[in-house]
């Protein structure tokens, strides 16, 4: 199969998108990376544009915080985009990571009427005969929709979220910028590569489309309220499947403090350190024996009832792990226990994927380092936000990417120890995180469980013993009859056979027009009656064609 042949011009099917996007980017001077790109060279106001925007302005800010300001300027798909960019510290440089941390979801809520109509549209009746009561006026606002409270028939209160109009064309719209420009900066700039451009659109893709579906939302806040209907502390928000569609979300209001607000707590009579406690086991159940956790567990989706129950809010970011991950992970704290350095530098391999040449000797190095901060420490001394940040800034120096879902819970386990050192400041997640580790150990050489791994050992054994003979035969029947073909992919050639295509064009354009005024010059010089009418016809159209290809090598600018 050919491979798809970048072209820049496609980042403007659609053209106000596209150019409000490369205008931006402009502005706060990404000019010579687009140019690097290719793009500019194919808009000829891309030179002109930051003559009349505040060029100069966007130069008293460092690069972390242009990008940040030029993602906030290009709304809501870019902002998410921000934030889900400040997960991945493994690929990212600390600066920028900070910076996008800082990326909100600031965004005016949009006209309740308007809401209403929607709500309406999805529910097929008036919010009168849906609700007992319908709040117009709506509580909270994001990139993605608004919520409105209201109550239902049976006196229970109700939180309604209802997406914004259009906002799915619009995400299409810019994650298909997104990926010509990722695919472009992969081709065109080699060194952009150890970032994964491409990698990250896709992922944050997946990302946005799943929280866009509200219907999705309720099916795994359905499932939460499952796994944990066991523990008297833990609420998940019901979900009203018969009120809720992809674009309506209604769940029963949560009324109680929210998750850092210790005086409210401490004022209610509440043991602050007892709910972190309890709020860290609550996560490290779900990561660790579920395999699935809330991916945001900031401040502003928790909430700790009077009574003292853990209440998670916004199921839209959700990370699984598999038993795999989960294993790698405990293998790694199992390495710094035990202090070896030769388990812990194959970990670190086995878990990234490497983008870049590997010094062994220099990661060896450098881990050796790692365990020896963290080996024989005491675990009330051990912080493991900053165990995890060394360990992902291991994996970030070598050029190693570490899976996606495992960065969200290495990001959402540094933002639960912060918010239980603010509930706590004696807050030690390390304490409650080892009987899990040691839970997960003892599962790990449970017979019945070691059995079933050496029998799924066995029939990837067989598996591969039963194709290896098809395969050798089938390549040792191409090689006899001259079939084997070797694809070898060219990168940075597109725009050297677009510019020599170019040059091509205008040098045909150029003899054409030479050879009209040596013809249109020879017939003037003529006696015949009437040539003059013939000749300067020839004349016009040489002149024509000539201004033609000035204007285009001007225009180019690389005359």
């Amino acid at each position: 199969m050919a491979e798809k042949t970048l072209n820049p011009i496609r980042l403007l099917k659609n053209l106000n998108r596209g150019r409000e996007i490369i205008t931006v980017l402009l502005v706060y001077g990404f000019g010579d990376l687009l140019d690097r790109m290719g793009i500019l060279s194919y808009l000829n106001w891309g030179r002109r544009i930051v003559s009349f925007r505040k060029y100069e302005a966007a130069q008293n800010f460092t690069s972390a915080q242009r990008i940040r300001l030029a993602l906030e300027e290009l709304g809501p798909t870019f902002i998410k985009f921000g934030q889900v960019l400040s997960t991945r510290p493994d690929l990212l440089p600390s600066d920028l990571i900070e910076e996008l941390a800082q990326l909100q979801d600031q965004v005016p809520a949009f006209d309740s009427e308007l809401a209403i109509r929607l709500i309406e549209a999805e529910l097929g009746r008036p919010v009168e005969q849906a609700f007992a009561r319908f709040d117009r006026a709506p509580l909270a606002a994001g990139s993605l929709g608004q919520v409105h409270r209201a109550q239902h028939f049976d006196g229970t209160e109700l939180a309604i979220k209802v997406r914004r109009p259009k906002i799915v064309v619009e995400i299409e719209r810019d994650l298909s910028v997104l990926l010509e420009l990722a695919q472009l900066l992969e081709r065109q700039i080699p060194e952009a590569r150890v970032f994964d451009p491409v990698g990250l659109v896709k992922h944050f893709s997946r990302t946005i489309r799943r929280e866009v579906n509200f219907r999705r939302e309720a099916r795994t806040t359905d499932e939460f309220s499952r796994k944990f209907a066991d523990d008297p502390r833990v609420h998940v928000p019901r979900v009203y499947e018969e009120l809720s569609t992809d674009a309506l979300l209604t769940m029963e209001f949560i009324n109680g403090f929210k998750g850092n607000d210790r005086e409210g707590m401490v004022e209610a009579g509440l043991n602050t350190a007892d709910i972190a406690r309890h709020g860290a086991k609550l996560f490290m159940r779900q990561a660790f024996e579920l395999g699935i956790f809330h991916g945001d567990p900031h401040p502003g989706n928790l909430r700790v009832t009077p009574e003292g129950t853990i209440v998670m809010l916004d199921y839209g970011m959700i990370g699984y792990l598999d038993q795999e991950k989960r294993d790698q992970l405990v293998d790694v704290l199992l390495a710094i226990a035990k202090h070896d350095v030769d388990r812990a530098v194959a970990l670190v391999l086995e878990v990234g994927k490497p983008s870049q040449k590997i010094d062994h000797s220099l990661l060896r190095a450098d881990v050796q380092d790692f365990i020896e901060t963290y080996y024989g420490l005491p675990l009330e001394q051990l912080r493991v936000d900053r165990m995890l940040n060394d360990f992902v800034a291991i994996l970030g120096n070598y050029g190693l990417r570490c899976p996606a879902d495992l960065m969200l819970l290495i990001r959402a386990i540094v933002t639960l120890e912060g918010v239980g050192r603010t509930l706590d400041p004696h807050f030690n997640l390390a304490g409650e995180l080892a009987p899990f580790v040691e839970q997960m150990i003892r599962k790990r050489y449970e017979p019945k469980r070691m059995a079933q791994r050496t029998l799924d050992d066995l029939r990837v054994l067989l598996g591969a013993a039963h194709d290896l003979p098809l395969y050798l035969g089938a390549t040792l029947k191409k090689v006899s009859q001259d079939d084997l073909n070797v694809q070898l992919e060219h990168r940075g050639l597109d725009r050297l056979i677009t510019e020599f295509d170019r040059s091509s064009n205008r040098v045909v354009v150029g003899l054409v027009t030479s050879a009209l005024v040596v013809s249109a010059a020879l017939v003037l010089r003529t006696d015949a009656t009437g040539s003059i009418w013939f000749g300067l016809p020839l004349f016009l159209l040489s002149g024509f064609l000539g201004l033609w290809l000035v204007w285009g090598v001007l225009r180019s600018g690389r005359l």
